[in-house]
């Protein structure tokens, strides 16, 4: 099939993700040892076990008394039952001691409870007699308020998986069982090639036909953002020996390269030959049924992935989701169920008809508004060149292929930014 610019074999976005997914070569992945509070966003590269039970011993959840559940059954506002009471427990102090029958020891949230004791009754529910008896107003159950030894992880018992992307909670898990250093996948390093005679820096003034560079801004933040380290190569000229060379040097030290321009079929569009004339497999697509992004490319040499992103931030921005994000999940070791979820979606309706290109994927930018009535998407109409369209929305939303648009108060999935 050939698109309106004539390029052959134009395809599915579906289809040139697996292409590049298939020709992934299998590597043995870099690791190093983190101390846990460095280790946020780190992709653990082994399981991590529990040394120990948590909590070590069981505890109260509540401020009151450790009972034995039994002798408080039957104990209602009208005909309480009356308990004895001993010791009482310290926070962070052991409770080497028994309850004797029908006795009770003032207990704080957390505390330990002594032995035979098995449930705590709140404070709201004892009446003090004196500094010798209580007595209780509700029964409690065995084990009601108390967490058990090793209730909340087992020793032995994985805490963290190999694969897992390392989020504030797991460090807190590490640090309740004593695991203080965990062996993660070092970081994919990840090439910016910002390429066009017109593209300048953003602190030169520009001059007439300059445009200053966004997209290796964008990217930067984009591939931060998603667990990668970005290189910078800088701005480069559309020719063919200049835009080789910095290819070249980027395969040293980097698992994966993006190119930001020249993917079209202008003159100076000459980033998939260049990937072609590095040998096979070379350009594993070049044009696609989406938009924004159709003109972009993906290649591999050497092992390595490549990517010709067009020259638009929202082209940029869309084609970054769907094709490198899933790819940088690999290079880094990510290995959760559901990846493709790891963007936080919400639903809303749509607030006006959209129209679209039967045969094209297309990926709009809404803008989020709260009404009495609930959640409301608003298109933000604008060409794909327009970075302001991107600033100005909350997410996105797909016109999937083979539709020719979705009407005015449909419930969409926006997937946000």
């Amino acid at each position: 099939m050939k698109d309106m610019l004539g390029r052959e074999d134009v395809k599915t976005a579906e289809t040139a993700l697996k292409l590049l997914i298939d020709n992934l070569p299998l590597k043995t992945l870099k690791e190093k040892n983190l101390k846990i509070e460095d280790s946020l966003n780190a992709i653990s590269s082994k399981d991590i076990f529990s040394s120990e039970d948590l909590p070590a011993f069981k505890r109260s959840t509540v401020d009151g008394y450790a009972v034995k559940a039994e002798d408080t059954f039957g104990a209602t506002e009208t005909m309480p039952v009356y308990l004895n009471l001993e010791k009482e427990i310290f926070m962070g102090q052991m409770a080497d001691f028994s309850l004797s029958e029908d006795g009770a020891a003032k207990i704080p949230t957390g505390g330990m409870l002594p032995d035979v004791a098995d449930a705590s009754v709140m404070f709201e529910h004892v009446q003090i007699i004196d500094d010798k008896m209580i007595e209780v107003f509700k029964p409690v159950a065995p084990a009601e308020n108390v967490i058990q030894k090793g209730e909340d992880v087992k020793k032995g018992e994985i805490i963290i998986r190999r694969g897992r992307r390392i989020r504030p909670q797991d460090i807190g898990a590490c640090a309740g069982v004593g695991v203080t250093e965990i062996t993660v996948y070092e970081k994919p390093k990840v090439s910016v090639i910002s390429t066009g005679d017109e593209i300048v820096s953003p602190e030169k003034s520009l001059s007439i036909g300059e445009v200053r560079d966004i997209n290796s801004y964008m990217l930067t933040g984009m591939i931060e953002e998603s667990g990668g380290i970005p290189l910078i190569k800088g701005i480069f000229k559309d020719d063919y020996e200049i835009i080789r060379d910095v290819m070249e040097t980027s395969l040293k030290d980097s698992d994966l390269i993006i190119i930001s321009g020249g993917t079209s079929v202008g003159t100076k569009d000459i980033i998939a030959k260049i990937i072609d004339d590095f040998g096979s497999p070379g350009v594993l697509f070049h044009g696609l049924s989406l938009k924004p992004g159709k003109p972009m490319i993906g290649g591999m040499i050497n092992g390595v992935p490549v990517f010709g992103l067009p020259g638009h931030p929202a082209a940029v921005s869309i084609c970054f989701e769907i094709f490198i994000l899933p790819i940088l999940n690999i290079l880094s070791g990510l290995n959760e169920k559901f990846p493709q979820y790891s963007r936080r979606i919400v639903k809303a309706k749509l607030s006006k008809n959209i129209s679209s290109t039967q045969g094209r994927e297309e990926h709009i930018r809404v803008i989020l508004e709260e009404k009495e009535d609930g959640l409301w998407a608003e298109p933000v109409l604008g060409k794909s060149g327009l970075i302001t369209t991107l600033v100005k929305a909350d997410g996105t939303i797909v016109v999937p292929l083979n539709v020719y648009g979705i009407e005015k108060g449909t419930i969409v999935d926006v997937r946000l930014f």
